[in-house]
């Protein structure tokens, strides 16, 4: 090559002698790093330009989305709505001018302009939904429009959109409450009701960085939580209700109708199981049941999502165009395909509305639509492309949705899907190839007809479909394990067996059966029907419980970072979005990530946003629970944080606790004491030898040696995670003084003592580590309370908020 040459094709001669195994820059001599990166550099423009030929870029635009929706949700306080807007305009008159000028700096600048749409996108919908949420406490009379009732298994619960509460102005009345009710409820939806009400505002997360319900009530427009006490009456004075809550509430009678007709026909668990396959009311199914389904990793069964639409949306599909295809005229003289889809579109919208259409249903119904939409248009159908619209439209929508479980794990399992089974050169996967193609493993190889009896055909057809079945499982499963490890904590190890066993029997029992009995049902034909449906749900109840009776079923991961999570989902977006030799990129992505979770550290205190309950590692290096109000919710997610299994009921979580009537004390593994003080007299002892106070009054100003979680202070930091260090405390706070959002709005701290650190609570000092390892606090021997056991009816209560898991 002479000096004529351009550094690209020196580039490309050093990779071609490197492939061909020859030496560079004369004998023996080895080509110089120089050389070697710009090989490799120009390698890669290579790939990154058939990526861009493939028109494959357009599969990042989402993930651009996505970003700049979580970039708002992590900003400490409200963004105003004008800076982004400009930012995204300016972004997208950049990527209209170099349109033409530079391929990387068009792609750089829609990029930019997709983040800064996202951005606001989400500040917009913020504003949108806004509405007002209670600040403290409060009980009194309560009038307003029952929007959605339950029966469940103990009580029930409604949804109510308030009129009017007792000590409130009009302008701070929420616009919905949820309660529980000690019974099942008299009322129906659509009823106008008053009672007495012990309402509370959305709870705040029980661990720094936990489940977040007051945000994903803020965006549900649900100002509190609560139960209703005393008798429910009807308000005969209430005016007409709105048009949309008379169509919401026609649509939940019907459900619960529906529900009712199906439990009664099956009965048993297997009855409340089939009712939430096709209503979407989950109440009914028994606590023993949804452990089982769990543990066999087939929860996602009863969840109403895209599983259950594609199925219905696709048998409506296939028995529309089989019947259009009796007719010879009809398959060659009109777009049978196309009708069937819209058919099925029809059917999906309708399937969502009458399940409840709630958020993660929506969702589905957006993916649904969007791939039977273009059958419509000639596309086809399962493509990464189609994908990537329906997760647009979602960001747009509902930007929020990028923060839930269900969309990560749904787009997740459904990209990984795609990108394992398409084929080279192709836009879309071909689920009917059942090889992994999209692996660069070899193309199969033209069908022919199998040859044997329709009997063999029968027994190739379900070995294909169980194969195919197990396959799916896998990918899927690898696909989605961060996002259910980061969420819930949990895993199962024998999901695979779970999901081999019993979507066989859903695909080709239960499904069926609910669809004929959705038909059937207001003939009144439909109780056969039902009957047959829950002879599948047994069967798959029976798997599930044999699934979860082996020793490991469930396993509980320590909880980790939102760092990790992200570089895992870098690693699938990676691995899936891209089609050459890029994607293998992302398997370090992978290994950064999996790394990072494995070696986040459990904090060793957690401590409840009201100082009533804690959670602390006692000397046999488990969690101990201190406090009676801690609820089985609340222990429950501090406990799978934690990676432990025990049930919140168990009696070894207050075994190391000592108490007495003026407060409870604890010991950490070193030795230090934790105390929880519960009457002022507890603090002249505790204030003296405890390295940890932790209580629900307010400390004295004199206490000011240990580290004193208090009332005050806890109202400023909610939530705290203590973590033990060789000479003190590090703290992590759900709530802090700079951050300030709608659905967790600032709350000033108090003024800390002259010798404390200003902001979060603050490292003990040095001289409390040798003051904790004296005798701690003087408490008796007494057991600690349980605790599980409710306390004041918040235990039931939780049933308000405690997401159906």
């Amino acid at each position: 090559m002479g000096r004529g040459g351009t550094s690209a094709d020196r580039a490309r001669a050093v990779a071609q002698a490197l492939r061909a195994g020859r030496l560079v820059g004369g004998a023996g001599a080895l080509p110089s790093l120089g050389e070697a990166l710009a090989a490799g550099g120009a390698g890669l423009r290579r790939l990154f330009e058939r990526e861009a030929e493939e028109r494959r870029l357009f599969l990042w635009l989402p993930a651009a989305l996505g970003l700049g929706v979580l970039l708002y949700f992590a900003a400490d306080q409200e963004p105003a709505l004008w800076a982004p807007a400009l930012a995204c305009a300016l972004a997208a008159a950049a990527a209209l001018k170099l349109s033409s000028r530079s391929r990387l700096g068009f792609v750089a600048a829609v990029g930019v302009t997709a983040v800064f749409a996202g951005f606001v996108a989400a500040a917009s919908r913020t504003r949108l939904v806004a509405a007002p949420a209670l600040e403290r406490v409060r009980v009194g009379k309560l009038t307003g429009f029952v929007e959605a009732a339950e029966t469940r298994m103990a009580g029930g619960r409604l949804m109510i959109r308030v009129l009017s509460l007792e000590g409130l102005a009009p302008d701070k009345i929420p616009y919905r409450v949820r309660v529980t009710t000690p019974n099942r409820p008299s009322v129906k939806p659509g009823d106008a009701i008053r009672a007495t009400a012990r309402l509370l505002p959305p709870p705040e997360p029980s661990r720094p960085g936990g489940y977040n319900f007051a945000r994903d009530a803020y965006f549900g427009a649900i100002g509190a939580v609560g139960s209703l006490a005393g008798k429910i009456e009807l308000e005969p004075g209430a005016p007409e209700p709105p048009a949309d809550l008379r169509l919401l509430a026609a649509v939940d009678r019907a459900r619960n109708d529906m529900t009712e007709r199906i439990a009664r026909s099956i009965g048993g668990a297997a009855g409340g199981v089939a009712a939430a396959l096709v209503t979407g009311k989950r109440g009914l199914i028994p606590e023993d049941a949804n452990d089982d389904l769990r543990a066999a990793g087939i929860y996602h069964v009863v969840s109403i999502s895209g599983l259950h639409l594609v199925l219905a949306a696709g048998m409506v599909f296939w028995i529309v165009r089989a019947a259009l295809a009796l007719s010879p005229g009809m398959v060659l003289g009109r777009p049978i395909k196309k009708w069937a889809a819209a058919c099925a579109m029809v059917a999906g919208t309708g399937y969502t509305v009458f399940a409840g259409g709630d958020v993660a249903t929506v969702r589905s119904l957006v993916m649904t639509l969007v791939l039977l939409g273009a059958i419509l248009v000639d596309r086809p159908a399962l493509s990464m492309r189609n994908l990537a619209i329906a997760a647009i439209l979602i960001l747009l929508i509902e930007p929020e949705s990028v923060l839930a479980p269900g969309f990560q794990m749904s787009f997740a399992a459904v990209a990984a899907l795609i990108a394992v089974f398409e084929r080279p050169g192709q836009s879309g996967a071909d689920p009917e190839a059942g090889t992994f193609t999209g692996l660069g493993l070899p193309e199969p190889k033209a069908r022919q007809a199998p040859p044997g009896g329709w009997l063999a055909r029968l027994a190739r057809a379900f070995r294909h479909h169980l194969v195919g079945t197990v396959l799916s499982t896998l990918v899927a499963e690898a696909a989605t394990g961060a996002y259910g490890l980061y969420h819930f904590q949990r895993y199962t190890p024998f999901g695979l067996v779970g999901n081999a066993l019993t979507l066989p029997l859903v695909s080709l029992i239960i499904m069926p059966a609910a669809l004929l009995g959705a038909v059937a049902y207001p003939f009144g034909w439909d109780g056969p029907v039902w009957q047959a449906m829950g002879w599948g749900v047994e069967g798959m109840l029976r798997i599930a419980a044999k699934v979860r009776s082996w020793p490991g079923s469930t396993q509980a991961m320590p909880a980790f970072g939102v760092g990790a999570v992200l570089l895992l989902t870098l690693a699938i977006l990676w691995l899936t979005l891209w089609r050459t030799g890029l994607r293998w990129g992302g398997l370090a992505f992978a290994a950064a990530g999996i790394g990072l979770a494995g070696n986040a550290h459990a904090p060793d205190i957690v401590v409840a946003r009201d100082g009533r309950a804690l959670a602390v590692r006692a000397s046999d290096g488990r969690l101990a629970i201190v406090g009676r109000q801690a609820g089985a919710f609340v222990t429950e997610q501090w406990l799978r944080a934690d990676g432990d299994m025990r049930d919140p009921g168990d009696p070894s979580l207050g075994a190391p606790v000592r108490c007495d009537p003026q407060g409870c004390v604890v010991r950490l593994p070193d030795g230090r004491a934790v105390s929880q003080a519960l009457s002022p007299m507890a603090f002249e002892d505790d204030c003296r030898r405890a390295a940890v106070i932790v209580t629900p009054l307010t400390a004295p100003a004199w206490c000011d040696r240990p580290l004193v979680l208090d009332r005050k202070r806890l109202q400023a930091s909610g939530a705290t995670a203590l973590t033990a260090m060789a000479e003190g405390f590090t703290a992590a706070t759900e709530r802090s003084d700079l951050r300030d959002r709608p659905w967790l709005p600032r709350r000033p701290s108090p003024p800390p003592p002259a010798d404390r650190a200003k902001g979060s609570p603050a490292p003990a000092k040095p001289e409390q580590s040798a003051q904790a390892a004296a005798p701690g606090p003087s408490k008796t021997s007494r057991a600690a309370p349980d605790p599980a056991q409710p306390q004041s009816g918040e235990d039931g209560e939780e049933d308000a908020f405690a997401p159906d898991r």
